[in-house]
């Protein structure tokens, strides 16, 4: 830890440069660097703070079931939420309720945590997931931050990493007073690490159904006229053109909407749906679907509950080309959407497992399989039923993980 500590603190001074570079390529928001440098932008509220962390668009949204029920359980604590893309902060400016303060998580070097931390003095911080920055970490500690590490996720290159600094590893862990890992891998490899984790909790499996315009959804329905739906979620490239082929062979009636997990990537997704043969719309563009349109692209941030709800069946991204390992899918299970995924889920192998036992989802071995799953789904809508009923039912059950993983936290909250 001395050594990264010491050489965190050489290199911090060229934080400013890169966080400029990182800004001019969309990758940090240009107007709030300051914050990726420990300087807040909004004053910390009187009282009592627990501080919430995700890096990124999927672990900050699985922090919202849990800024819901710590406003119920303590309206009295100050939220204050923070992330690490930009994107993230985009999602959660419309998703989190009013009066829950947003900031950018400070860069790991010293001079910045100390900053982030003398400002806002938490009295809690319950991380989620899989980063586990040092100075960060210790120095909250150091000032008397009860620290819980929850829907812990560790891949085992990850886990082999720490294993060769084991001193390191038991300080960083050690600052935790909880940890509770979101799956049996993780939870091994933690305790290989010197983690005694508790009862597993993967956020990721909680939470209410994503949000939706009705009045918009109406409109939808009434454009599509009556066509089935397919939607592609979360779709990386490479996906596309797999998904392409399949809806071909299953439904060429149909409408294919494809939601690609990074929307700036409209522009290509659009250009392989239109090499697929299909007339694309783009949702970013405010194109609209009319009986010509065999394709669709939600290019745009937020409107994953909407197209959702207009799906018949929804195919899982991430899966279907090694490397990526799969994405959520209990979002479609919360509204009851029969779901398909590829063969390439080892992110979230254990829900899936348990999905396919309670055949609440379906598994495609290969393009072929996929395309005659979806053909079955849409010419037997009595089983796509049952199965979407199964994924709806395996979902509701997933909320007393998070009621018994409060019980834990409550102890760790300020009187």
């Amino acid at each position: 830890m001395a050594l990264y500590a010491a050489a965190a603190g050489l290199l911090e001074p060229l934080a400013p440069s890169l966080l400029r570079r990182r800004a001019r390529r969309g990758k940090e928001d240009a107007a709030r660097l300051s914050e990726r440098l420990g300087r807040a932008t909004v004053a910390r509220p009187a009282g009592p703070l627990a501080w919430l962390h995700g890096v990124s668009v999927g672990e900050s949204l699985s922090l919202l079931p849990l800024v819901a029920a710590l406003r119920a359980r303590r309206p009295d604590l100050a939220l204050l939420v923070t992330s690490g893309t930009v994107t993230s902060a985009e999602v959660l400016a419309r998703r989190l309720p009013p009066g829950v303060i947003h900031q950018f998580a400070p860069v790991d070097g010293p001079a910045a945590v100390g900053r982030f931390l003398d400002h806002w003095r938490p009295d809690v911080g319950l991380q989620v997931e899989s980063e586990l920055w040092p100075n960060l970490i210790l120095g909250a500690k150091a000032r008397g931050v009860r620290l819980a590490l929850l829907s812990a996720r560790m891949t085992e290159d990850s886990a082999v990493g720490w294993a060769r600094a084991p001193a390191s590893a038991r300080a960083v862990l050690g600052a935790f007073e909880l940890v509770l890992a979101q799956d049996a891998a993780t939870e091994g490899r933690l305790r290989r690490l010197g983690a005694s984790p508790g009862p597993r909790l993967n956020l990721k499996l909680v939470g209410d159904p994503p949000p939706f315009d009705e009045a918009e959804l109406g409109r939808l329905r009434a454009a599509t006229g009556g066509r089935r739906v397919v939607l592609a979620a979360s779709t990386h490239p490479g996906e596309e053109p797999i998904v392409a082929q399949a809806f071909r062979q299953a439904a060429d009636r149909g409408l294919l909407v494809v939601a690609p997990r990074h929307p700036d990537r409209g522009p290509a997704v659009a250009a392989d749906l239109a090499s697929a043969g299909f007339r694309v719309g783009r949702r970013s563009l405010g194109e609209a679907i009319t009986p010509q349109t065999g394709a669709y692209v939600v290019d745009t941030l937020g409107e994953l509950g909407l197209f959702l709800r207009l799906a018949d069946v929804a195919v899982m991204g991430g899966s279907l080309v090694t490397g990526i390992g799969g994405h959520n899918p209990l979002e479609p299970a919360r509204l009851g959407v029969p779901i398909v995924t590829g063969p390439h889920v080892f992110n979230a192998r254990d829900v899936y497992d348990e999905m396919f036992a309670e055949a609440a989802a379906i598994q495609a071995a290969d393009p072929g399989a996929l395309a005659r799953h979806l053909h079955g789904l849409l010419a037997q809508p009595v089983v796509a039923r049952r199965i979407g009923e199964a994924a709806l039912s395996y979902a509701e059950r997933q909320g007393a993980a998070l009621a018994a993983a409060l019980t834990l936290i409550d102890p760790l909250l300020p009187a």
